[in-house]
Formats: C-alpha cells, structure tokens, sequence
C-alpha cells in the first residue's frame, strides 16, 4: 500500500492562504494590507490625541503621522508669536509639508472634525499622493465656505484670537486642549483643484453616541452632505472623539479601506 505524504510546509501554506481568505471575505482586516496613515486631529487638540491609535496601527504593520497644526498641542508656544496669523490656509500647510518633506505617497489621509477642513485642502493640493480620505465625524466645507458655515454656525464670532470652550479652564496637566485659532474657522476654504480631488476614494465615518440617533450628531449635515457626494458611509456608536472612548474600535474602521 502506497503511502501519500503531504509536506508540512506546504500544507501550512494553503492552511494560510484559506485563513486569509476567510478573513478577507468576512470584512475583517487583510493583515498583508499595509497603509501609510496621516492622521489629522480636530480643533484646540493636536496629534497627542492619536497616540493609542498610532500605537495600535503601528502594531497592525502600517507606518502612521500624526501631525499637529500651528498654535495647537505641543505647539502652542507659536500662538503667541503669530496670534491673528494662524488661519486654515497654515493648517493645510502643516500636513501638506509632512507628505512633501517625507515623500509621502499612497497616504490615508484622516481627517478628525475641523481636521475635515484641513484634510479638504490638503487633498486639492496634492491629490496625487493621496490614496483614500477618511472623514472622521468631522466637517465637509463647499468651495468658499468656512468652517462657522460648515457646521451650520454661520454668525459664531469671537472678539479674541482664540477660542476657548469652557472645558479648558489653564490648570489641565500635559498634554490637554488649548485655545483655538479663531481664523482657522472663519476664514473660507479654497478649492481649485476639485476634479481631481473628488476622485479620491473618500469614506465618511459618523460616530453616534449611544442610545442616540444619527439625525441628533452634529456632524450629521456634513454625513448628509458626504452621502450626496458618493463617498462609502460608515457609522460606529462612539462619542465624539473615538481615539479615545473607543481606540480598538477606530482602528478597526481604519483598516477597513475598500
């Protein structure tokens, strides 16, 4: 009787091919599928509050930025030096350097709330090195428009500066919020290159508190506004700021690229 022997090895391999394809098939993230990840934190944050997702990323395989604009995070010792001269044009400056000056290409850009402003500007200026956008519970601006219209507060002003909401009282430890620059949302966004940027594969996720409904986030105009345009619609039940309350669950929804 002839006796058939299988090579370990080889049966090791197609044991492993099978388990990837299965996991591929049930949505899940292809562990050979690595990203280079640019990570753009909302307003009066800063890249501090990415590190736990950068740490799991990183862990998963991919190589992640998390930049942090002028005047915010360890940053902030620029805002008195440039007060009234910090405005959305500089933010999208701040990342558009970082994929220049790295030689970034095939980035996931993420945008995290006023960093939807951000990451809209930076993707009609190089729409060539980016890969896929990711909005994340954050704003979507027209050609012209700035964040106060955006976010359906067209007649928020402020006398100062900055602007600084009530959580922030000066006595947090390192690393916390800091006041805001009040230009970065007043003054409107402008778009030149929008053919081009508009083929860029976008996904918008909408965090929802629990127990609440979509129609009640704040950032559901701008999910509204993203359906019309296309763009994959994703929603996890979160608050406002996942890279905190729900970091593994974040991950998992940014690994999740088409």
């Amino acid at each position: 009787m002839c006796r058939f022997i299988f090579p370990l090895a080889l049966l090791t391999t197609i044991l492993s091919r099978l388990h990837a394809a299965d996991t591929a098939t049930n949505g899940a993230a292809d562990p050979g599928r690595k990203f280079t990840y640019v990570v753009v934190h909302g307003a009066w944050g800063g890249g501090w509050a990415f590190k736990d997702v950068e740490r799991r990323l990183r862990a998963d395989g991919h190589t992640v930025y998390r930049p942090t604009l002028t005047g915010q995070g360890e940053k902030v010792h620029l805002a008195s030096l440039l007060t009234t001269n910090i405005d959305l044009n500089l933010h999208i400056t701040d990342v558009e350097n970082i994929i220049r000056w790295e030689s970034l290409s095939n980035v996931v850009l993420v945008g995290h709330s006023y960093g939807g402003m951000v990451i809209t500007g930076v993707a009609d200026h190089v729409p060539e090195r980016i890969k896929h956008l990711i909005y994340l519970d954050a704003i979507v601006p027209t050609d012209g428009e700035n964040a106060n219209q955006a976010l359906g507060n067209p007649n928020r002003e402020s006398t100062n500066a900055f602007i600084a909401p009530f959580w922030i009282r000066g006595t947090e430890p390192i690393p916390h919020d800091v006041p805001h620059p009040a230009r970065t949302l007043s003054q409107p966004i402008s778009l030149k290159n929008q053919e081009a940027a508009r083929k860029i594969p976008t996904t918008y996720l909408l965090t929802v508190d629990p127990g609440r409904q979509p129609q009640q986030d704040m950032f559901f105009r701008a999910a509204e506004r993203a359906k019309a345009r296309g763009w994959t619609m994703r929603t996890m039940e979160a608050d406002h700021n996942p890279q905190w309350s729900a970091p593994a669950a974040l991950v998992a929804e940014l690994e999740r690229l088409p």
